[in-house]
């Protein structure tokens, strides 16, 4: 793809970003996010990481998005006001966690640079056996057969700890809830 693409979704991402953090109105801030996701799992596609692109749409822009609405069902639709109104401590965090990671990559190979060592050590060994090892004609296939297996089985026991996490919650919360229906019979019945 054209670079201008690239820059033209990363743009998005950016934009998006900016609208999570300052809209207040948390509605549109839960659907900020799955659009977040969304543009992150279509840039996923773009580089050729198309299992990856499946997850990000299928948790984040999915699962994420539904459970952050369930969650919304249960408080206010805005954000109250912060009490101590400093932002300069988040704000260097996030600096120097971007300088940090950005300092990280300056060792790694050139995207696409066929001297990386993935290229030199692993991927050979994977283009050449690993089809007719597993059994499985698509390569693609065969890596998340073989060798992806137990982190994807990881990635659903998170997901299905975190579902039952919130219906916990959720179930708590209306525990103590009585209905104001079962309050007037109450009522009518002790006159």
């Amino acid at each position: 793809m054209s670079p201008w693409l690239d820059f033209v979704m990363l743009s998005i991402l950016a934009a998006t970003a900016v609208g999570v953090v300052v809209l207040r109105h948390l509605f549109a801030v839960v659907m900020l996010g799955g659009v977040f996701s969304l543009v992150t799992a279509a840039l996923f596609v773009v580089m050729d990481a198309p299992d990856v692109a499946f997850t990000e749409a299928a948790v984040g822009a999915g699962v994420t998005t539904v459970l952050l609405l369930g969650a919304l069902t249960l408080t206010t639709r805005h954000e109250k006001p912060g009490t101590s109104g400093s932002v300069a401590i988040p704000l260097a965090v996030a600096i120097i966690t971007g300088l940090v990671l950005i300092y990280g990559t300056l060792d790694l190979p050139h995207f696409g640079s066929p001297d990386a060592p993935i290229h030199l050590h692993v991927a050979p060994d994977y283009l050449v056996g690993r089809a007719a090892e597993v059994g499985v004609p698509n390569i693609v296939t065969a890596v998340l057969a073989s060798h992806r297996g137990f982190d994807t089985l990881g990635e659903v026991v998170v997901v299905f700890t975190a579902g039952i996490g919130v219906l916990l919650l959720i179930g708590q919360h209306h525990v103590g809830r009585r209905n104001p229906q079962d309050d007037r019979e109450d009522e009518e019945d002790e006159s």
